[in-house]
């Protein structure tokens, strides 16, 4: 595999363990706490990160699967300017906070069992889409941000920035998280 696509197999690796370990040190009613008014709980956090995966995954393996431009071995992929500018803003710490559009909000409270199976499914699926990126430009292929279809950028830049904002909002989780075991131990 191209050293660039590992490394972002790397990185949904390390989300997943995050997560995982995040599990280990919360119980399930835990879960639906929230740190401070406006802001998400754990659960939230990871039902927001599981609606980003649904709502890249087609759109990625489609322009995978369509007649898309192969590259040549060697190729450095890199990030267009606005896909490079997205990368950076989706990531830990919070630099910039954006208000998230309505479609991936989480609704409703899911069982944390529930949260991290479909978390484990996504990061199966994501992994296995980086694999169908192999060979192909994604320099040249274009996506478009389904938080809003105005913004797009190649398909590198979409593939780095969906672990980043994963491990954004784990990050925020694991703040959460680190906030009411404090205030339970206080």
């Amino acid at each position: 595999m191209h050293p660039q696509l590992q490394a972002i197999v790397d990185q949904f690796e390390q989300a997943l363990a995050r997560l995982h370990a995040l599990a280990s040190e919360l119980p399930e009613p835990a879960w639906t706490w929230r740190p401070a008014p406006g802001r998400w709980s754990v659960g939230e956090c990871v039902a927001h990160l599981n609606l980003t995966s649904a709502a890249y995954l087609p759109p990625l393996r489609a322009v995978f699967r369509s007649e898309a431009p192969k590259t040549r071995p060697g190729v450095r992929y890199r990030r267009d300017p606005l896909g490079w500018l997205m990368w950076w803003m989706v990531g830990p710490p919070v630099r910039i906070r954006v208000k998230t559009t309505a479609r991936f909000i989480p609704q409703g409270s899911t069982p944390a069992k529930t949260l991290i199976a479909d978390f484990e499914r996504w990061q199966r699926d994501q992994i296995a889409c980086v694999h169908e990126a192999e060979g192909h430009d994604l320099n040249l292929l274009r996506i478009r941000s389904p938080f809003d279809p105005r913004v797009g950028y190649n398909a590198y830049a979409c593939l780095t920035i969906l672990p980043r904002h994963q491990h954004r909002h784990l990050w925020q989780a694991e703040r959460a998280c680190a906030g009411l075991l404090s205030r339970r131990a206080g």
